[in-house]
């Protein structure tokens, strides 16, 4: 595979070389097994009914060709020579009793040479996935907007209302679908590309019945808010808010998990396309259902049911996308397989919940009881922190991705020095927004508040979040590493002990006991991040990424043995 190349090259060589015969792929290959004496070749240790799934070698001129706008060539028939059971997506070189062959197709690169077109490979990756996430925060951005200018009373319990959202459905759905960022991409690349819609599928059983609790927290978010000890109005607006929300909730979730089917494929701009094409339909429904003329003019309640159908038109988008415009080499037919190895992805999906929640959950505790202009300073540091953020997530997501496909190809070497290129990327990134938010620290808050204790406030903690910004892009983007190797549970164990053991405690401490107030919970926040940062790049620095490969190549003998088993009771 050509070092910059998307996915979906690979199944673009995979079609084009189907028909090449066994004299041909042997002829004029340099290397046989691992390029080292002594090993054998690839005529002695593969099965003959199985080298229509090894390739040794390829015409690397086919990767430059155009990509149909599917961004896959061929489908399920369209290879010459192909049968029922012929693999659509074999790894592109063999793999010899464990040893990685791709690393010796690859002597001649240089590590610092497949660093730089890691970089390169990871930047084309993050930048539609950045996208996707600017637009959809806009949904959330236009509902926050158009409430504020009703009432403070009603800004108030839209974002009660949007804070336990995110506590109690939204993080939850996240650390599910998080499970997906182990599996999809690897199979993707392997021999068996049908096992993304397959794994897709069990997913969406998996979230479906996840939903049942949320929607019945949401449906009674009023009582349990009072029970709190809420203010009554806020309480009983931000219940009304939670109940035209739960009508996106099903969408939500679909969301997310569709946009992991696509983006494993390589198709990053998919997502972003359709969002892109939603989020100005999202402002003028706001507008119309929040402000608009008086036939159709809602208040309050038109924000969130707006959101909702945002979600929804996001949903039906993608379906469409995938039914029409990609081809089905990822598409498993829907059977009872779909019901099967849930355990699998219950699993991996509480641990990203334990990952992804204990994180989301922290920012939500950060700066209460401080006082008003404590505050408003702490909404604007952490609307800055939030923003910063989003282009090392939109990386993580990318590094998931890349790190999973190179694992499904057995290309251990490559899924190293990739993991290492995420790091030092996320560095890049973070180092150039800490200089900005020093480089403006002084009228940063005019951005968001006039008032010049908020200001003066902001310019103090500034030079903090400036150093968390870097920790917190090498912990998302660690983070992004440990799903793609299945490590949701580690990285659980490690956000938990960052936040709960280690900052939120030392915070506080410095808070009240120190009285250094609201620079305390940041020290104690960038304190937690250090640790959570070097904990998290020793062990993707320490992985053995050969016992990676063998790992995802387990997981998948496991789903193919199930699919033989099927097809010989059918026959």
């Amino acid at each position: 595979m050509h070092p910059g190349s998307l996915p979906q090259d690979h199944a673009i060589v995979s079609h084009l070389t189907a028909h090449r015969t066994d004299e041909t792929e042997n002829a004029g290959d340099p290397f046989q097994a691992d390029g080292r004496e002594g090993y054998p070749t690839e005529a002695t240790t593969i099965n003959p009914q199985e080298k229509s799934a090894q390739r040794s070698s390829f015409v690397t001129s086919y990767l430059h060709r155009s990509p149909r706008p599917a961004g896959i060539a061929g489908g399920s028939n369209s290879s010459a020579g192909a049968f029922e059971n012929t693999p659509l997506l074999p790894p592109l070189i063999p793999q010899v009793e464990g040893v990685d062959v791709y690393s010796a197709k690859e002597r001649g690169h240089t590590t610092i040479a497949i660093f730089w077109e890691e970089i390169g490979t990871l930047t084309k990756y993050t930048l539609p996935v950045f996208g996707t996430h600017v637009f959809e925060h806009s949904l959330i951005l236009a509902s926050v907007v158009s409430i504020g200018h009703l009432s403070t009373v009603a800004l108030a319990a839209a974002t009660m209302g949007f804070m336990t959202a995110n506590v109690t459905g939204l993080s939850i759905v996240q650390g599910l679908a998080s499970a997906l960022d182990t599996l999809l991409p690897a199979a993707w690349t392997s021999d068996q590309p049908h096992l993304v819609g397959l794994w897709t599928q069990r997913m969406v059983i998996v979230t479906g019945i996840t939903l049942i609790p949320i929607s019945a927290v949401w449906f009674n978010a009023e009582s349990i808010l009072l029970l709190l000890r809420q203010d009554p109005e806020v309480a009983r607006l931000a219940g009304i808010y939670l109940k035209w929300e739960s009508l996106g909730l099903p969408a939500y979730a679909f969301n997310c998990i569709s946009r992991r089917y696509f983006q494993s494929q390589g198709l990053f701009a998919v997502p972003t396309r359709i969002i892109m094409a939603v989020a100005p339909i999202n402002v003028l429904l706001t507008w119309l259902l929040v402000w608009g003329p008086e036939p159709i003019r809602l208040g309050f309640i038109g924000a969130p049911i707006a959101s909702s159908i945002s979600y929804n038109l996001v949903s039906v988008a993608s379906v469409a996308y995938g039914v029409f415009f990609v081809e089905k080499t990822a598409w498993h037919p829907i059977s009872k397989r779909s019901f099967t190895s849930l355990g699998l992805l219950v699993r991996l999906g509480l641990a990203g919940v334990g990952q992804v929640a204990s994180e989301w959950w922290s920012w939500e505790l950060v700066g209460r009881g401080l006082g008003p202009v404590a505050l408003a300073t702490q909404s604007v540091l952490l609307a800055s922190a939030s923003s910063t953020y989003q282009a090392p997530f939109a990386l993580s997501v990318a590094t998931s991705v890349r790190v999973g496909n190179l694992l499904g190809e057995k290309n251990s070497r490559r899924a190293g020095i990739s993991a290492k290129a995420s790091i030092a990327l996320a560095i890049a990134v973070a180092s150039f927004f800490s200089t900005v938010l020093l480089t403006f620290r002084t009228s940063w808050g005019h951005l968001f508040n006039d008032d010049s204790e908020v200001v003066s406030l902001v310019a103090t903690i500034l030079p903090l979040v400036a150093l968390f910004q870097v920790f917190d892009a090498t912990c998302g983007v660690t983070g992004g590493i440990l799903r793609a190797r299945g490590k949701q549970f580690t990285g659980a164990l490690i956000n938990l002990s960052a936040y709960y053991v280690v900052g939120i405690p030392f915070g506080i401490w410095l808070a009240f006991k120190q009285d250094m107030r609201l620079s305390g919970l940041w020290i104690g926040l960038t304190v937690s991040l250090i640790y959570g940062s070097a904990v998290s790049i020793f062990l993707c620095l320490k992985t053995d990424w050969v016992k990676e490969v063998e790992k995802v190549m387990a997981r998948l003998a496991v789903d193919k043995k199930n699919e033989n088993e099927d097809r010989d009771l059918v026959n």
